[in-house]
């Protein structure tokens, strides 16, 4: 199994903490996330999901597309992608979400790890090409004519270009939804990350229709249950939250980036979410947050920890003392 943020339970074994004391900074998942009522309707346990809802059209407004595919996460796209092409050789751009190499290599096909100032001189050697933007972990962001650019050098040979945008929430103005349906380019958007329901397990896929119609029969009847689907509705058409979130997000992220800076922790890259650090200390600081009860995100291609935001003062307060007493080995 992969190692992913989270997984607090593996740690609470380890350490001298209980599962609820811990101060969870490893999954770059907003700690603020849309309020989620303390009640639902009674018909969301007793009644089969029912794709003819609001949800496709809350979220075709939400994203600004015309063709999209609700799944149970864009993990259940991931997972399900490489089944629709025979074998292919796959550039992704990394340091990357180890779940699209892991996916592709198991299926069969030639994957290829770079740098994506390395995509450009070697694009013509791939049918597929999957880029993060922003990207997990580092932070670094690509532009839609850049984007677009690969796209037609890859849909010229039938390819594939997979823009996973799990954390482009914080610029909308940025994704790639919206041109999504064109043959070959294929965008996965999530409601884990800015809105902070990744218990909820639902994501979309925006691509040509012809290819949403084969990942939905691959994937089946009733992939998102019914409350999933309830408290979707509602998120995306709460267009206050989510000015307020876009607004108050980026002072967070400053703030971290801050206070790692002032305690010698620099950040490689970042977006409104987390924080990356490359350091040679990774797995030192890691471990002694950890002896503290505070759980960041471990990397080893390269060396690197990822924080995410703390939810309260408290947090914060927690973080700050906790860096007060790293010691570098």
């Amino acid at each position: 199994m992969l190692n992913h943020g989270g997984q607090l339970l593996a740690y609470a074994q380890q350490h001298d903490f209980a599962l609820d004391d811990w101060l969870d900074l490893s999954t770059g998942i907003n700690p603020n996330g849309w309020p989620v009522p303390e009640s639902l309707p009674a018909s969301v346990w007793s009644r089969l999901p029912d794709n003819a809802d609001d949800l496709v059209e809350k979220a075709k407004v939400y994203y600004r597309c015309k063709q999209l595919l609700a799944v149970a996460g864009s993990q259940a796209a991931i997972q399900c992608l490489p089944s629709l092409r025979s074998s292919s050789r796959v550039a992704i751009v990394a340091p990357a979400y180890q779940e699209h190499r892991h996916c592709w290599q198991q299926a069969g096909h030639q994957v290829v790890e770079l740098h994506s100032h390395e995509l450009d001189q070697h694009i013509d050697q791939f049918d597929v090409v999957i880029v993060i933007n922003p990207n997990n972990p580092t932070g670094e962001t690509f532009n839609a004519e850049h984007l677009l650019s690969w796209h037609r050098q890859l849909h010229a040979r039938r390819g594939w270009l997979i823009v996973d945008e799990a954390f482009i929430d914080m610029t909308p103005e940025q994704s790639l939804a919206a041109l999504a349906a064109q043959r070959g380019l294929i965008v996965l958007r999530s409601l884990g990350k800015f809105f902070g329901l990744a218990g909820l397990r639902l994501g979309f896929v925006m691509a040509h229709p012809e290819l949403l119609s084969q990942l939905e029969e691959k994937l089946g009847p009733w992939p998102i249950a019914s409350a999933s689907r309830w408290l979707a509705v509602q998120a995306l058409a709460d267009h206050h939250w989510q000015r307020q979130a876009r607004q108050q997000l980026p002072g967070k992220s400053q703030r971290l980036a801050q206070l790692l800076e002032a305690h010698q922790l620099h950040p490689s890259g970042g977006c409104a979410l987390f924080q990356w650090v490359k350091t040679g200390q990774a797995a030192n600081i890691h471990h002694q947050l950890a002896a503290h009860g505070i759980l960041c995100r471990l990397f080893d291609k390269p060396q690197a920890v990822r924080f995410g935001l703390p939810a309260t003062e408290i947090d914060w307060q927690r973080l700050q003392n906790a860096l007060n007493k790293i010691t570098r080995s």
